[in-house]
């Protein structure tokens, strides 16, 4: 026989849960000559099979009907499926987590997050410690954070002496040159990297060039290479951020982003840069799109994971219109751009040991080059040469004339 402390202390519960547990029936206490309350060893195991069935997710009630009469099984089958879903929501919620502290790699947090709320995304890294130059990268290079900084040293190592980030050819640039009705005024390279197109431009046009990029080794190594020659004097480079840019309002005739415009999004970049733009001024620009309406699954996951906002030709097409643009010229880069980018990356990759470096970018770059080897033809860039149509630049002008006006 137990007092109701000593049963509170074998099953470790509260006395009040025990008068509770007593009130509702689940245990019979029997009150002795001495005027105290005993309960018997059934009660015992009666609330130890309790505290079982509530384990198993079932309610106090549920428990009773456990206890009292035979086994439902058809609710024990709903609680199942009830804690199932549960599980498998807790489970995702341990694997967003883990990914967040970099200690899964089989489901990465940024990726995910990348793909539903990609401008929050960007303002999340910058507010965990990342100036915006590192932010981009994370989002789109290591999307790890404890890994980060490995990652990007192992990947400037790896790109240290090649000239191309990503497939370009001047053949392509040259054509995109020729679309425009205009050879002269003031022109901007957004993600100019290491110069090749700046360079093209100044040498095949009368543009005045500001180019710009958010790496100042990049904009070193065009420095270095125009330092000597006549262009120099019609080149200035800005080491600034795309989302950011310290430029006037309608101060280019053209603006020119070759492979650079999906680090802002390309919507996004449509929008945002038409305002740097004279009225009715032009934008040359490429962004990886699919090609066709069914690809391979392998190359629709890969680029799920690695560019999520990536979008067929015909829906990007769609977008470049509803902007306020008209399409002048519009084509799929050549595959001389891709060899461009891609031999030069192989042979330094078949030329270095992977023991030296440590973190997951190496593997990276072996699974794109495979993806391009088996699936390039199914996306590729396309370049498109376009004409501001001005209305969103009268609009613009309307407001800001409307604000002038308005009482402060």
């Amino acid at each position: 026989m137990y007092h109701i402390s000593e049963l509170a202390q074998q099953v470790n519960l509260s006395r009040s849960t025990l008068l509770y547990y007593e009130k509702l029936g689940l245990i019979q206490g029997k009150r002795q000559t001495n005027g105290y309350r005993y309960y018997s060893n059934n009660d015992l195991q009666r609330i130890r099979l309790l505290q079982q069935l509530q384990a198993g997710g079932l309610t106090l009630k549920e428990c009773q009907s456990c206890l009292d009469g035979k086994i439902n099984r058809d609710m024990l089958m709903d609680r199942l499926h009830v804690l199932e879903q549960e599980i498998e929501t807790k489970q995702h919620a341990k694997q967003l987590l883990s990914s967040m502290l970099g200690m899964n790699a089989s489901c990465n947090w940024h990726e995910t997050i990348e793909r539903t709320a990609p401008l929050a995304h960007l303002e999340w890294l910058k507010q965990q410690g990342f100036n915006e130059k590192e932010a981009l990268r994370l989002k789109w290079l290591s999307k790890n954070m404890n890994d980060h900084e490995q990652y990007m040293a192992d990947f400037e190592s790896i790109f240290y002496g090649l000239d191309r980030l990503g497939p370009n050819d001047n053949e392509d640039s040259l054509k995109a040159l020729q679309a425009l009705p205009i050879n002269t005024g003031n022109a901007l390279e957004i993600g100019c990297g290491k110069g090749l197109t700046t360079y093209l431009l100044a040498q095949r046009s009368d543009f005045t060039l500001t180019a710009l990029d958010n790496d100042e080794y990049h904009l070193s190594c065009l420095k270095e290479k125009i330092k000597h020659q006549p262009i120099n004097d019609r080149i200035t480079t800005s080491c600034n951020s795309m989302t950011a840019m310290p430029f006037e309002h309608q101060q280019f005739d053209v603006i020119w982003s070759e492979g650079s415009a999906y680090i802002m999004g390309v919507k996004n970049a449509l929008k945002q840069w038409q305002r740097f733009l004279k009225p009715h001024g032009y934008l040359v620009i490429s962004d990886l799109v699919w090609l066709t309406d069914t690809p391979d699954v392998e190359a629709f996951e890969f680029w799920q994971k690695n560019y999520p906002e990536m979008v067929t030709k015909q829906q990007r097409t769609t977008d470049i219109i509803k902007a306020d643009y008209e399409i002048i010229e519009s084509f799929t880069q050549s595959e001389q751009s891709w060899l461009n980018y891609l031999e030069p990356l192989k042979q330094k990759l078949n030329n270095i040991d992977d023991d030296d470096y440590k973190s997951n970018s190496v593997n990276d770059l072996r699974q794109e080059i495979q993806i391009h080897d088996q699936y390039l033809g199914q996306y590729g860039y396309q370049l498109f040469v376009l004409k501001s149509k001005g209305n969103a630049w009268k609009l613009e002008q309307k407001k800001y004339q409307t604000s002038k006006t308005l009482p402060h």
